[in-house]
């Protein structure tokens, strides 16, 4: 009897683990996922955005950060203690409702729905992919009974709550020109880009246009500080000490270590200098880490449940974490080294790189240029903080929290000068880029900032420490709203 009752007992585990890894296996994870599909639709969504109206990280990541947190509101919904953000009025679903297939069409409209608002002009890529997924892109419900209500009305309820959230989104701000995203605060700076009257202040530089002329391009969203935030109490909840100014031994050695970096660029610091400047697809800072969270999901074989958590809480603390950058930048009004390098070594001979195709070369210090291309030479706004380090910083902490774990593991080959150089008679050799910890990622991110020469050390420092700052609010956020 014992022996049967035994027999009896394994089979019955063995049935239960049949069971479970059928279960297990009938759930779509990874790349297969419906959030991870979501996911690189956003980044496909946010390099056709760059394309179309050139590099503008701050506002492109309002739109990955508004996005994620309509998914995450229209999933919550089908969790058991998850909160929303902004979908107030829609009850949770009964438990026999919080399936795969409900989340995954819920998920699907709250995505579709934010896209179409935040990246109008690529709808018909998105209604391509309700199609593929077997949804009618037609479907405009507000049933929230219903998963297809349910994913529109999170996607209606984020639009609305931040109609006039300071990002001047339509063009309606009090002060603006009623262009969409136009300033209305009336920033000005104090050196145009011909004379520069205060060195420790930021001076637009001239880019080329591409037709043989060249211009000057104002300050990028110069009132994002304004901007409401997520996770953060205030823009300016974790604004650092100021940075060194003109005339401090900090500065001058600062300036003097931008210089002798990007004198002496291995082929593997400009492949890093590039990669993390352009990025894959040029999709900024948020798209950029949005892309590493992707890594991660691929990586450990993730579920919908955990992509979609795993995005919501990336895309917050970004788009957090350039709303903190920018009141730094703006309250500060920093110099960036282009401007510092001409004043601390103007009339001095120096080794720098020249240009595209010109290699590094003796020269005056006032003819010194970042590692960039002549149509982006230095980002058009103030610099301190870096907001790559400041984004890296913050992005790369909540990771780590998110897994449990430093390690990251991730690897990219790159031609050394293909995103800078003129033609493939000046690129370097092909290299690959170790990236074996989220903190040494973001450390990487921010340095390769200063080896670039769009900023100094202090840029570097103080963003990766507000970055972090940044991210133990957003952590704290997140598990608040997961019911936890």
């Amino acid at each position: 009897m014992k022996r049967i009752l035994t027999l009896a007992l394994t089979l019955g585990l063995l049935y239960s683990g049949v069971i479970f890894a059928q279960k297990n296996q009938e759930e779509p994870r990874g790349t297969e996922n419906v959030a991870y599909q979501w996911g690189k639709m956003a980044l496909d969504a946010t390099a056709s955005d760059t394309e179309r109206f050139k590099p503008r990280p701050t506002i492109t990541s309002r739109y990955l950060g508004l996005i994620f947190v309509s998914i995450f509101d229209a999933w919550s919904r089908y969790d058991e203690s998850a909160i929303p953000v902004y979908l107030n009025d829609v009850d949770r679903r009964p438990a026999n409702e919080r399936n795969l297939k409900n989340k995954e069409i819920a998920i699907s409209y709250a995505a579709f729905g934010a896209m179409k608002e935040y990246y109008f002009s690529d709808t018909e890529m998105f209604r391509k992919l309700m199609a593929d997924l077997g949804l009618d892109p037609d479907n405009t419900s507000m049933d929230p009974t219903t998963p297809e209500g349910v994913g529109n009305l999170a996607a209606k309820a984020t639009i609305e709550a931040r109609k006039n959230d300071g990002s001047n989104q339509y063009g309606e701000a009090k002060g603006a020109n009623g262009e969409p995203y136009s300033d209305y605060t009336n920033y000005s700076p104090v050196n145009t880009a011909d004379e520069n009257t205060d060195i420790n202040r930021w001076q637009p530089k001239y880019f080329s246009d591409g037709k043989g002329g060249q211009y000057a391009p104002g300050c990028l969203t110069p009132y994002w500080q304004k901007v409401k935030p997520i996770a953060l109490t205030s823009a300016d909840q974790f604004r650092p000490g100021p940075p060194p100014l003109v005339g401090s031994k900090q500065l001058k050695k600062e300036v003097k270590e931008v210089v002798d970096l990007q004198a002496h660029l291995s082929d593997e610091e400009k492949a890093l200098v590039e990669f993390m400047r352009d990025g894959p697809q040029s999709v900024q800072q948020a798209g950029h880490w949005l892309k590493f969270a992707q890594d991660v999901s691929r990586r450990d074989n993730h579920t919908l449940d955990e992509d979609v958590k795993m995005y919501f809480l990336t895309e917050i603390t970004a788009m957090d974490a350039f709303i903190a950058s920018w009141d730094s930048k703006m309250f500060y009004d920093y110099a960036r080294p282009y401007a510092l390098v001409h004043e601390y070594y103007k009339d001095k001979t120096i080794k720098a790189w020249a240009g595209p195709g010109k290699g590094v070369i003796k020269m005056k210090g006032q003819e010194w240029r970042p590692y960039s291309p002549d149509i982006f030479l230095c980002p058009p706004f103030p610099s301190y903080t870096s907001g790559h380090s400041t984004i890296s910083g913050g992005c790369a902490e909540v990771l780590r929290l998110f897994t449990g774990s430093e390690h990251f593991g991730e690897s990219v080959k790159l031609v050394a000068g293909s995103m800078t150089e003129l033609d493939s008679a000046h690129y370097g050799k092909t290299v690959t880029i170790h990236f074996p910890t989220f903190t040494e990622t973001a450390n990487m991110a921010g340095m390769s900032r200063v080896m670039g020469g769009y900023h100094i050390q202090a840029d570097n420092i103080a963003g990766l420490q507000l970055g972090r700052d940044v991210a133990s609010q957003a952590w704290k956020f997140y598990n608040k709203h997961l019911g936890q």
